[in-house]
């Protein structure tokens, strides 16, 4: 395989390790390139879904993994006996089959191709690059250096980086990690090392990464190959400790810490573990080396397993991709009129947990109107809760907020139990709080087997923001800042920001007189993923303060009046009101409900009931997946029982949350109005009609690859290899720091998702369908190099739907080409009768 020519922004040595000869290092080159490639998890209190190979995006998707594979060892697709066994279960279709053989291998070799695919035996003996030359360390010198350094080096970065699990601070933890340990050794009776020697070279500080390598290694030209095998040995403590230098604002408690300091600190240890085991007489690796390694990134070859595992996942892809477009061409032709009068209208999250809830409010209320958008709603802030200490960021990773909203007035503090207070961990107190409180913990603790509740330990999307407290959504005074934050929004930032976001959903006018704007978040117990089940528009938090703040602008005199000069014009009478949806406990509240006038709060309580109806349903339809829950009771029922199985301590599953995503539908709802996706899409409003030139399409796409794309992504990669791309299940798991998970004490942290999180998840890539004519979506995706990366290289699959005739069109190779459907969907009359007979995912209906 060719691998392409790299850009100026990719490692220098992408087509090969040490591209300016045998006794070229740059340290700052190595370092660099090190960070392209390792795990870009942020800390848990951000967990920002994204692609997992995300260091090899500028490749063709299936090149791309099979390059992830060969140098790092990973995992990246389903196995032949998973694919023959889905294809006997009939989800892989015989006919999508026999298509991509076909086209991708020639109709002349169409027997060969399906024979090798259904009966072919191989045998895949291929070691991972990554490794081989750090693994002469035990063959040649029968020396595990891993087991030597790594409990040593783990307990001291976790130590420094710790977020409040400590009783103690890291001593002199506000210098950097190196200058800190180097403090400490100066100063104390005990050592990091056994060794003189390395005790000298860390106190003095005149040697560089360079110098110590000469000393473990002896050859410059396998120096940076070294560094690769030492640091993937830990890729997940590497991977944190990269991202903290790169954004030192994602942790609370900054630390003042870079790869280059745990690189420099664990030669030290290295040399000193060699230094203690042989004396100093022992000699570099490369003295003893007979035959070099293969280099990391030198030319790959493409296998017959290879071709066989592609056609198959292309297969797998398309059986589910070819049902979706079957059910949108089948629905008839696009209509753009709509009813004049509307009940209510609700504008959700482009989640695709919100799919079913927007479907059953639509069902029970024909007359009501539903929209999707990215949950933080075009609102981007940080958040200061009353008598909080720090801000927290609302609104997309890639954002930097330049505004600060505040909670006053919350009315009260926010509940605790006592025997987690810090007082009990004092000396007197902590023994009298075991005697006395410990008892009634216990108790309380065995009662929540039978009876589980919500505790003030749970993290609750509720307890974010107190209901009843005001923000500083306005900014009345232009001076009014704090930390070069404006507090607030004037009124032509609050009138930009309603206006983008109503002609972005097309929402422009015939107005209900209450339109909801429903964010989301979650609740659950023992859990340190919470954060992505959050919103991930609102950098994994919940969205209750993003809809509260959309709602305020949107009903502001002064807003409506600037958006009245523009063309958009809210009837007097409507109100948008906040609310936020527990996506795990199928619960709601509405906010700032005081400001309803005459009839409205007749009609807001006819409506909140119409939601407490669909969020049981919505239940019932969630709970097909989950095995403890009977899916044929009544929908009260098992909503009861959801509700109670997001608070059991002994529930690793209190959600699914995004598993099984596969689709990201920009287009008016009438594209899926009818169609059971089987809350496997997210959902992004959008009026090709207002649009034609593809300006605001543009915005909506901007984000979409790396928000939706990351998502999908991040789910594929962790369900094909949960060990190295995910973190494992997640019952050996311990909290590192606050800021990481890693099995046991002395384990590497786990990057990507645990296996509950994906257990059920099809490993299929994104489609992207766009409602809008081709050459206006390949105008607009071309606009930007890094949008256009996403399905050019295929890591994303992206569809036209024609709107006036439905025909749909896929993107291949820089162009458009008509896609014809070879399946056909059933009609479901009654959706329940499927949702009660399978914990599967159920295919593609028209719900008649």
């Amino acid at each position: 395989m060719n691998l392409q020519q790299s850009s100026s922004n990719e490692p220098s040595f992408i087509s090969g390790i040490g591209g300016r000869g045998p006794f070229y290092f740059n340290e700052e080159e190595a370092l660099h390139d090190l960070k392209h490639f390792l795990p870009a998890q942020a800390p848990l209190k951000d967990f920002i879904h994204h692609n997992t190979l995300h260091a090899f995006q500028h490749l063709k998707f299936s090149k791309a993994i099979k390059l992830a594979s060969e140098i790092f060892g990973y995992k990246v697709s389903l196995s032949l006996k998973e694919y023959r066994a889905l294809f006997r279960q009939g989800k892989i279709h015989e006919g999508i089959l026999s298509r991509t053989i076909n086209e991708r291998k020639g109709a002349a070799h169409y027997r060969e191709w399906r024979e090798k695919m259904l009966f072919g035996e191989y045998q895949n003996t291929t070691l991972p690059r990554i490794g081989m030359l750090r693994s002469n360390w035990k063959r040649h010198y029968h020396i595990d250096l891993d087991s030597l350094v790594h409990p040593t080096l783990f307990r001291v970065i976790c130590s420094y980086l710790d977020q409040g699990i400590a009783m103690w601070n890291f001593p002199v933890g506000t210098k950097g990690f190196l200058a800190a340990v180097r403090e400490l050794e100066r100063n104390s009776f005990t050592s990091f090392f056994k060794t003189k020697r390395v005790r000298n070279i860390l106190l003095k500080g005149d040697y560089s990464i360079g110098n110590l390598l000469n000393i473990l290694i002896g050859d410059k030209s396998m120096y940076k190959q070294y560094l690769f095998d030492q640091q993937f040995a830990h890729q997940g403590w590497s991977g944190i400790v990269a991202s903290i230098e790169d954004n030192p604002q994602n942790l609370l408690d900054p630390k003042k810490i870079s790869l280059h300091d745990i690189i420099y600190f664990e030669l030290l240890l290295e040399i000193d573990a060699l230094d203690f085991t042989f004396g100093e007489i022992w000699s570099p690796l490369a003295f003893r080396t007979n035959k070099r390694p293969i280099e990391l990134f030198s030319r790959v070859t493409t296998t017959e397993l290879d071709d066989v595992i592609s056609l198959w996942q292309e297969a797998f892809e398309w059986s589910y991709y070819d049902q979706v477009l079957a059910g949108i061409r089948q629905q008839g032709q696009q209509t753009s009129e709509k009813p004049s009068s509307k009940t209510f209208q609700a504008i959700f999250c482009i989640d695709d947990r919100a799919f079913s809830l927007r479907h059953y409010l639509e069902k029970i209320d024909p007359h009501c109107e539903t929209f999707g958008t990215p949950g933080f709603f075009g609102v981007e802030f940080f958040f200061k809760p009353e008598n909080g200490k720090f801000y927290t960021k609302l609104c997309p990773a890639p954002l930097t907020p330049k505004h600060l909203i505040q909670e006053v007035g919350s009315n009260g503090k926010l509940k605790k139990d006592v025997h987690f207070a810090k007082h009990s961990h004092t000396l007197f107190r902590g023994w009298l709080i075991t005697q006395t409180v410990g008892f009634v913990a216990a108790f309380r603790l065995f009662f929540n087997i039978f009876k589980p509740t919500l505790s003030p330990a749970a993290a609750s999307s509720f307890s974010h923001m107190n209901k009843v407290s005001e923000l500083t959504i306005e900014n009345k005074n232009p001076g009014d800042k704090e930390n070069e934050l404006q507090i607030g929004f004037t009124t032509d930032e609050m009138a930009v920001r309603v206006e983008s976001l109503l002609k972005s959903i097309g929402l422009i006018k015939h107005f209900a007189p209450l339109v909801y704007v429903t964010g989301h978040g979650s609740s659950s117990v023992n859990n340190p993923h919470y954060a992505a089940y959050d919103c991930g528009a609102c950098s994994g938090r919940p969205g209750s303060v993003n809809a509260r703040a959309f709602c305020y602008m949107a009903n502001h005199p002064k807003v409506r009046a600037v958006l009245a000069t523009r063309g958009l014009n809210i009837p007097e009478n409507t109100i948008f009101v906040g609310a936020l949806h527990d996506t795990t406990r199928d619960e709601i509240v509405f906010f700032d409900e005081k400001n309803l006038r005459g009839a409205l709060p007749d009609l807001h309580e006819k409506n909140e009931r119409i939601f407490q109806e669909a969020l049981s349903m919505n239940s019932k339809e969630r709970s097909r997946r989950f095995e403890s829950i009977e899916t044929k009771m009544s929908a009260s029922k098992i909503h009861r029982k959801v509700k109670h199985r997001s608070v059991s301590l002994f529930e690793p599953r209190p959600e699914l949350n995004h598993a099984t995503n596969s689709l990201c539908i920009v287009g008016r709802r009438s594209l899926t109005k009818n169609l059971f996706l089987d809350r496997r899409a997210f959902l992004n409003s959008y009026d090709c009609s207002i649009d034609p030139d593809g300006k605001l399409l543009f915005q909506i796409l901007k984000p979409l690859g790396p928000v939706c794309g990351g998502i999908n992504l991040e789910y594929f990669f962790s369900r094909v290899d949960n060990q190295k791309l995910g973190a494992g299940t997640k019952l050996p798991h311990n909290v590192m720091g606050l800021f990481g998970v890693a099995n046991g004490i002395e384990g590497d942290l786990r990057p990507g998702l645990p296996s509950q999180m994906i257990e059920v998840h099809d490993p299929i890539r994104l489609m992207l369908i766009v409602e809008h004519s081709t050459s206006v979506i390949l105008e607009t995706i071309q606009r930007s190099p890094e949008v256009y990366e996403w399905y050019l290289n295929e890591w994303i699959h992206l569809v036209s739907v024609d709107p006036v005739t439905r025909k749909t069109f896929l993107f291949n190779a820089g162009k458009f080409e008509e896609y014809n459907a070879l399946q056909m969907v059933g009609a479901a009359h009654d959706i329940s009768s499927l949702i009660e007979s399978t914990h599967e995912n159920i295919p593609v209906h028209i719900i008649s």
